[in-house]
């Protein structure tokens, strides 16, 4: 893992749920149905969604910023910040430093305007207010858990309204309130297994989730990024994720990471299809499956988000171009073996072909699956086909420079 907290959604082993109280009837009550009025920005199919890493200030020198000079900042309706912990059945902060306390000179903020010793609030919070008064229409929501920190959930779900109470007063702080529009929850998974085992039950998730919207009220938004298995009995059975659907905006189904060199010797297969194609390593490893599954359950589609990686996965060891190709183990990557930005890919080892509407590319021994502009742009009329609310990605530095993969989504 790149940091203690990384968070990727990674599909290695998507094993079985190894086996909450259910919220009183007046909490429910309280919860209502009510969700956050879009506003003309947010209109159906126009949400685009990137994660902002905490800690890519450090080893990836990506910093709010960027965002800006990038040129995506324009085009983002909203950002995740990725994330914040769940700890003792609360939220907590994540790397207070990054957040609240690192400098920033004139040459590095977004204003231009460098951090003094004594105000009150520095880091990647105070930029992330000055990108907002850039672009007043963007939101940024605080995301909780992830791959690692997604531990906590299970204790966090005992008492949905006390963790509630805690994510409240900790986003609505009042050292930062009008930084953050609303909460974003990445629990993997829950009833089931990620990083590790979650046993709370198929009601914890709806609970959490309509504890959060009775207390966070219709002037937030309430998002949760959730699992991508649409197999039968997978990921998306061992939860209710159709009952908390009326508690959320949205949703930020994780469509890539289907497959990778945690399985070392192959078989070769793009982590982010959309599609299936004859030889797929397994049966519903695709995003148009998961989107099918969960607007079968009654969700939405306007409450569903494409997912897309601005990163690729890679194998080395490998004889064959086409997908299918046994391999040795995971290719070198720049921060960990089997895994690495699309800015760096494209030239690294830029596409050969494409399959199941992504790219995929064979370099020496090496092979890499990731999305392109090209393939982006495929998803996009798919996303529009299917009346979904918007996209989302993971993550915003693994982009070029420029923008270009964001522009594809645009």
């Amino acid at each position: 893992m790149l940091r203690p907290h990384r968070p990727r959604s990674r599909f290695p082993a998507l094993l079985s749920a190894a086996c909450c109280a259910a919220l009183g009837a007046t909490l429910l009550a309280g919860a209502g149905t009510a969700t956050a009025t879009p506003s003309t920005q947010e209109a159906a199919g126009s949400k685009v969604v990137g994660y902002f890493t905490e800690w890519g200030v450090y080893d990836r020198n990506y910093h709010v910023k960027n965002v800006e000079t990038s040129g995506s900042a324009a085009k983002l309706t909203h950002i995740n910040y990725a994330f914040g912990n769940v700890t003792g059945g609360k939220c907590a902060m994540g790397d207070a430093y990054a957040a609240t306390d690192k400098a920033y000179t004139a040459d590095q903020s977004v204003d231009g305007v460098a951090d003094t010793w004594d105000q009150p609030l520095r880091g990647n919070f105070n930029q992330l207010r000055k990108l907002k008064k850039k672009h007043p229409n963007l939101k940024v929501l605080w995301s909780f858990g992830g791959w690692t920190w997604s531990s906590g959930f299970g204790e966090a779900a005992k008492n949905p309204a006390a963790f509630a109470q805690s994510c409240y007063d900790l986003v609505e702080n009042s050292k930062w309130a009008d930084v953050f529009d609303g909460i974003d929850i990445d629990w993997e998974y829950p009833n089931a297994c990620g990083n590790t085992c979650d046993t709370s039950g198929s009601a914890a998730f709806k609970n959490v989730m309509a504890a959060l919207r009775a207390k966070f009220g219709s002037g937030n938004l309430v998002t949760a990024a959730i699992t991508a298995d649409a197999t039968a009995g997978g990921k998306i059975d061992a939860a209710d994720y159709a009952g908390a659907a009326q508690y959320v905006d949205w949703y930020n189904p994780m469509t890539y990471d289907f497959f990778g060199a945690w399985d070392a010797a192959g078989p070769t297969a793009p982590h982010s299809p959309l599609n299936s194609y004859t030889g797929i390593p397994k049966a519903g490893y695709y995003t148009s499956a998961t989107i099918a599954k969960l607007k079968g359950l009654g969700i939405p589609a306007s409450k569903l988000l494409l997912g897309i990686g601005f990163y690729g996965r890679g194998w080395t060891g490998v004889t064959q171009a086409a997908p299918g190709g046994t391999a040795t183990g995971p290719a070198a990557g720049t921060y960990e073996q089997g895994i690495d930005d699309y800015k760096v890919l494209k030239t690294k080892c830029p596409a050969t072909g494409t399959v199941a509407g992504t790219a995929y590319a064979k370099c020496g021994t090496n092979w890499w699956s990731y999305d392109t502009p090209s393939t982006i742009a495929g998803k996009m009329t798919y996303k529009s086909q299917q009346g979904l609310g918007g996209t989302f990605f993971w993550e915003l530095s693994g982009d070029t420079s420029n923008g270009e993969l964001i522009k594809a989504i645009n």
